[in-house]
C-alpha cells in the first residue's frame, strides 16, 4: 500500500518498467508458441548446451579478452591461449544464440549481451554464470534433481551431504566465487534499490548477509550522510574490510563497521531509533519457513521498541499466473536450498509469523521489490 509516510520513490518509472517487461512477456509467449510443439521441446531440451558454452565462454574469459577490439577468432584464440579452431565454433554457436556479435568477414566483437561477461564491466555477471554453471551446482540439478522431486528433499543436500552454507564453511574456493556471485546479484537490479526508495529518511542502514556490502555501498555513495553496518559470516567480512579499502568506496568506509556472526545464532546488532533500517536482501528467500521465521523473529526483537523498520529486497511472485524468470529463479532455490520465492499472500503470512506487517512494497524499474515490514500493532511476539 501507499500511504502519506510512503518510501517510494520514482513510482512512475517502476511502473513502466513492469509495463514493458508484460509486453516483452507476452511476445515471447506468442513466438514460442508459433514454434511445432516437438520443435519446441527439443529447443528446451537442449537448452543446457547454451548454458554450458557459456561456462566455459566465462571461464576462459573470452568478453575481457576481447574487450573493445574486433578479432578474427583465430587471433582471439591466440590471446586466450586457446585452440584456434574449436575457439572459431564456439564463438559461432553463442553469435548464434546472441552472445558476442560477428561481422561479414567472421570477425568478432562484444555485443550489448557478452559485454556483461567482461570482468572488468561494473554489471558484469562472469561470477554468477561460473557459480550456477560451477560443478558443485550443476551435480544437484543432474544428480538429485529427480530423486527430490519424487521424494522431496534439497538436491543439493542429497549430493553433498549436508546444506548449501556448510558447504561453503568447509570448501573456502567456492565459498569465495558464491561471494562474488552474490555480489553481482546487484548487477541485475542495478542501482533500482538506491532510487526507488526514501534512504534520505534515515541514518543507518544495517545490512544483514549483505556480503562485502554493495548494495550498502551504492546507497552510502547516493547519500554521504548515512551510515551502515555490515553482519556476515567471518570469511565473508574478511573480504568486505579489504574491499571497502578500494576506491571509489574508501572515501565512505569511515562510515561502515562490521559485525561477524551467524544470523541465526549470533546476536544481531540492535535499533537505536526509528532513523535505523534493516536490509535483508535474497536472504529470507534461501531458508524455510521455520528458519526464515526465526531470522524474522530476531530481527524484530533486534527492532525492540525503536520504531525501526525492515526492508526485504526479494522477488515478489503473482498471485496468479507465471512469471518466467521468477518461477526460474524458485527453481534454483528448489535445488539448492529448502527456501523459495514467495508471493505477497506468503510475504504477509511469513512476517505475521515473526510479529511484523507488511507497511509497504516499494516496487522498482527492475526484477525484485522492496518490502517494508514494520512491527505489528498489538505489539505482542507471535508464539
Amino acid at each position: 500500500m501507499t500511504t502519506a509516510a510512503s518510501l517510494q520513490r520514482r513510482g512512475l518509472q517502476a511502473r513502466a518498467f513492469h509495463g514493458v517487461s508484460r509486453l516483452f512477456g507476452g511476445l515471447r509467449k506468442a513466438l514460442d508458441s508459433a514454434l511445432p510443439p516437438p520443435v519446441r521441446l527439443l529447443q528446451l531440451g537442449s537448452a543446457f548446451w547454451h548454458s554450458r558454452a557459456l561456462y566455459v565462454a566465462a571461464r576462459l574469459d573470452l568478453a575481457t579478452t576481447l574487450g573493445d577490439a574486433r578479432l578474427a577468432p583465430a587471433e582471439l584464440a591466440a590471446r586466450a591461449g586457446i585452440d584456434p579452431d574449436a575457439c572459431a565454433r564456439l564463438l559461432r554457436f553463442l553469435v548464434a544464440v546472441g552472445v558476442f556479435e560477428m561481422d561479414c568477414d567472421a570477425r568478432v566483437a562484444n555485443n550489448a549481451v557478452s559485454a556483461a561477461l567482461r570482468s572488468d564491466r561494473r554489471d558484469s555477471v562472469r561470477q554468477l554464470v561460473l557459480m550456477h554453471n560451477a560443478p558443485e551446482m550443476t551435480r544437484a540439478w543432474t544428480e538429485a534433481l529427480e530423486d527430490a522431486v519424487r521424494c522431496g528433499g534439497v538436491p543439493f543436500e542429497r549430493v553433498h551431504g549436508c546444506p548449501l552454507y556448510d558447504y561453503l564453511d568447509g570448501h573456502p574456493a567456492f565459498d569465495r566465487l558464491f561471494a562474488r556471485a552474490m555480489d553481482e546479484v546487484g548487477a541485475l537490479a542495478g542501482d533500482a534499490f538506491v532510487t526507488a526508495l526514501a534512504w534520505d529518511r534515515f541514518d543507518r542502514v544495517i545490512d544483514l548477509g549483505g556480503g562485502k556490502g554493495a548494495k550498502a555501498a551504492a546507497i552510502l555513495q547516493a547519500h554521504p550522510r548515512l551510515h551502515a553496518t555490515i553482519v556476515d559470516r567471518p570469511a565473508v567480512v574478511e573480504q568486505a574490510r579489504a574491499w571497502w579499502q578500494e576506491p571509489p568506496r574508501r572515501v565512505a568506509a569511515a562510515r561502515v563497521a562490521f559485525v561477524e556472526g551467524d544470523l541465526l545464532h549470533d546476536t544481531l546488532p540492535l535499533a537505536s531509533g526509528p532513523r535505523d533500517v534493516f536490509l535483508l536482501s535474497a536472504v529470507l528467500h534461501g531458508l524455510d519457513e521455520t528458519a526464515a521465521t526465526c531470522l524474522l523473529r530476531r530481527v524484530r526483537d533486534a527492532v525492540g521498541d525503536s520504531g525501526a523498520v525492515v526492508v526485504v529486497m526479494e522477488l515478489v511472485l503473482p498471485d496468479h499466473g507465471v512469471d518466467a524468470a521468477a518461477a526460474s529463479i524458485d527453481m534454483q532455490m528448489f535445488v539448492g536450498t529448502s527456501g523459495r520465492e514467495r508471493t505477497r499472500a506468503e510475504w504477509a503470512a511469513l512476517a505475521a509469523a515473526a510479529g511484523f506487517g507488511i507497511k509497504e512494497i516499494v516496487r522498482m524499474p527492475s526484477i525484485g521489490e522492496l518490502i517494508v515490514l514494520c512491527k505489528s500493532a498489538s505489539g505482542s511476539r507471535p508464539n
